[in-house]
């Protein structure tokens, strides 16, 4: 009742010839894919095996745990898929507390302090670091960057924690800042991240309110006042000290000749006394007329002589003694010289003189020219 259809041999030999070429493009175009992923992978595997490094970069290469640096410039190879690079720059690096560098904007939650004597401060701060050992900075701390900026803002309330509201704003700047560099820079030395710091300024200090704001800048205008006066001052003591220093110097140089003239004549006249002395041991009767009669040359030309009766009514002056002529005068006759020897007779005034000088002991060597 059913006839078998027969296959349609005519229908199906088509579709046995074209499966072939199918087949064919699929491994033409496979071939295709093929290779590109071939030169792709070629062209990564090339760029990984060269790295440029610039002057002011370092190089850490990482080769299964093992970490090398590379500071020398220029085209440098590596082992690719095996090794891993990474740079970093060996120029300063900056960082802001308290505001933003790139947009000025300032952030109250790190800039707002309190000081020791109770007022609220906003202080700005600018850092500048370097990488000194880049091994660590990669590998011994996650975050570095993080790391040191908190430490910072921990060291800058602590600082402006013990000093006045006046010395944040005025003249405690530069210790505020040299405290907080040398405590940041003795705390990233224990934590060993490679880092140093290489700068830290106070880029702005100031009070919340404008009126307090105000009161402070008169107070730093009166202190800069003072400063002013106080190196004027200076400038005029700078002025006026080496005059007087040149005259305490005169002073003490002529006061030091005048001791050495004093010194010098009284030496003289000491040894003028003591050669007086020697021979008034000799001859003492002889040498008391010569030094009477001396001074007296000395004295009575400069007297004056006046005769009176007794009473201040009648005064007769007459010349001094440098006027008179005492040429064949009996006084001329009378004046005695120095014995030639022991033997010649005294004056009269020597024997009054003699007369009224105390007797002598005969047993003293130097008693006089009668004993000798």
């Amino acid at each position: 009742m059913f006839q078998k259809r027969k296959p349609n041999i005519v229908d199906e030999a088509p579709s046995h010839q074209e499966h072939p070429r199918k087949k064919n493009s699929l491994e033409s175009a496979f071939k295709i894919i093929g290779i590109f992923l071939l030169a792709v992978f070629l062209v990564i595997t090339g760029l990984n095996s060269v790295y440029m490094l610039q002057e002011d970069e370092y190089a850490v290469i990482r080769t299964f745990g093992a970490t090398q640096v590379v500071e020398q410039p220029g085209i440098k190879f590596k082992i690719p898929y095996l090794q891993e690079m990474r740079k970093v720059s060996k120029a300063a690096k900056q960082f802001s507390v308290g505001y933003d560098l790139n947009s000025d904007e300032s952030y109250d939650n790190e800039s707002f302090m309190i000081t020791k004597d109770y007022n609220f401060v906003n202080v700005d701060f600018y850092f500048e670091y370097q990488i000194t050992d880049p091994v660590k900075y990669f590998y011994a701390s996650e975050n570095p960057e993080d790391i040191i900026k908190n430490l910072a803002q921990s060291y800058i309330r602590d600082t402006v924690g013990i000093h006045s509201v006046d010395d944040v704003l005025t003249t405690g700047k530069y210790e505020i800042q040299t405290t907080v560099k040398t405590l940041l820079q003795e705390r990233l030395e224990k934590e060993d991240i490679g880092i140093t710091i290489t700068n830290a300024v106070i880029q702005d200090a100031e009070v919340p309110t404008q009126e307090v704001t105000q009161a402070f800048k008169n107070v730093e205008d009166a202190k800069q006042g003072m400063e002013t006066a106080i190196n004027n001052a200076n400038a005029d003591a700078n002025t006026r000290l080496p005059k007087a220093q040149a005259d305490a110097d005169k002073i003490i140089k002529d006061a030091q000749a005048k001791k050495e003239a004093l010194i010098a004549e009284a030496e003289g006249q000491a040894a003028r006394f003591n050669s007086l002395y020697n021979e008034y041991i000799k001859y003492p009767l002889i040498t008391k007329q010569r030094m009477f009669y001396e001074t007296m040359e000395d004295v009575l030309p400069s007297m004056k002589i006046y005769i009176t009766d007794g009473s201040t009514q009648t005064l007769l002056p007459l010349d001094n003694f440098s006027s008179l002529t005492l040429e064949g005068s009996d006084l001329q006759q009378q004046t005695p010289s120095v014995p030639q020897s022991q033997g010649t007779p005294a004056s009269e005034d020597t024997q009054t003189e003699e007369a009224s000088e105390p007797h002598q002991d005969s047993s003293n060597p130097e008693g006089g020219a009668d004993n000798e």
